[in-house]
Order: structure tokens, then C-alpha cells, then sequence
């Protein structure tokens, strides 16, 4: 028994006069924010405010140490992580070094206040004036023992994971 496969030609832009195939445009991102560092709560609330500023629906799901980042107590304290960081080019010894962390966080806030990079906390007030919904994750508010009132007030609600995915319905979803 054989059987045959019949590839058809990608459509291409009418008029264009190119042999590139249509892209779809994106209409909906969903991230999911997993670390709490200073480093990391940068990557996925830039994407959202990229998202936002180009019409696309975005979410953002925070999780586990991501929490930090939406906690009023500990969002204006994160930091970059010097230690097992192999993009630092330091030694490990060299990073667990009293004051390192603190260092490298300040030498961040002073880049990203040369390129007009607003702070975490101004980015989620930001985020949430353009639309963007955020939520903390259930599961990982009961394991750090948190409260919805725990949170900063720019969060829509606290869901589960399965909630996530039924708001992420046709959304490219980034996890960082």
C-alpha cells in the first residue's frame, strides 16, 4: 500500500511579488513570569509592554519565585543574582562576595535608567493602565503562604494553572 503526499505552495502577500508566505498576525501573548530576580522580571514585563504598544493582547502569569515581582513587600527589593550566574563572567567565589548582589543590582537600575527603562514597579502600573492582565498563580501563593492583599494592587485576581490556559485560549505562550 503506497500512498501520496501533495505539498501545496505557501500563499504569498497578493501583489507583492515575492515568494515569502503570509505570516499571521499575533493577536494575544501569554508569559509566564517564573523568576524573581531583578534580571529576570525585566525580559517578560518588556515583551508584555512591547505587546501592548503594538496592539497585541498580552498576559502575564506569575509564578512560584516570580511572585516576588507582583509582592508589594518584595518587588521594590529585587535584585540580579551574582552566584551560578554564568552570564556575570565572574567566579562564583567572587559573587558570593558580601555586597556583590547589591553592586550588580545598583550597576542594572543605572543602565536601565540610561536607556529610560522605567523600575519594576512603574512598568506594572504601566502594564496594567495599557490593558494587560495579570494574574499570581494559585498553587505558588499557598506555598509561600501569600495573600491576594500580599500582592501589589495592578494584579486581576489569583487563578490556577488551568485557569491560565483557558485565559491563554490562541495566545503564543512565553515562559521565562
Amino acid at each position: 500500500m503506497s500512498s501520496t503526499v501533495t505539498l501545496e505552495k505557501p500563499q504569498t502577500a497578493a501583489g507583492s511579488g515575492e515568494d515569502r508566505p503570509r505570516r499571521q498576525r499575533i493577536e494575544h501573548v501569554s508569559i509566564i513570569c517564573s523568576k524573581g530576580t531583578l534580571d529576570m522580571a525585566y525580559p517578560g514585563l518588556i515583551l508584555a509592554n512591547a505587546a501592548r504598544m503594538s496592539g497585541i493582547d498580552a498576559t502575564l502569569f506569575f509564578t512560584f519565585w516570580g511572585l516576588d515581582i507582583i509582592t508589594e513587600k518584595r518587588l521594590d527589593h529585587l535584585h540580579v543574582s551574582t552566584v551560578g550566574n554564568p552570564s556575570m563572567h565572574i567566579p562564583t567565589m567572587v559573587g558570593g562576595l558580601p555586597g556583590m548582589e547589591s553592586l550588580a543590582s545598583t550597576m542594572m537600575r543605572k543602565e536601565m535608567e540610561k536607556l529610560d527603562i522605567p523600575p519594576v514597579r512603574e512598568m506594572l502600573e504601566m502594564l496594567h493602565d495599557a490593558g494587560a492582565k495579570m494574574y499570581g498563580c494559585r498553587m505558588a501563593m499557598d506555598m509561600f503562604k501569600r495573600e491576594k492583599e500580599d500582592l501589589v494592587p495592578w494584579v486581576d485576581d489569583v487563578i490556577s494553572a488551568m485557569d491560565f490556559f483557558d485565559k491563554s485560549q490562541g495566545a503564543q505562550v512565553l515562559f521565562i
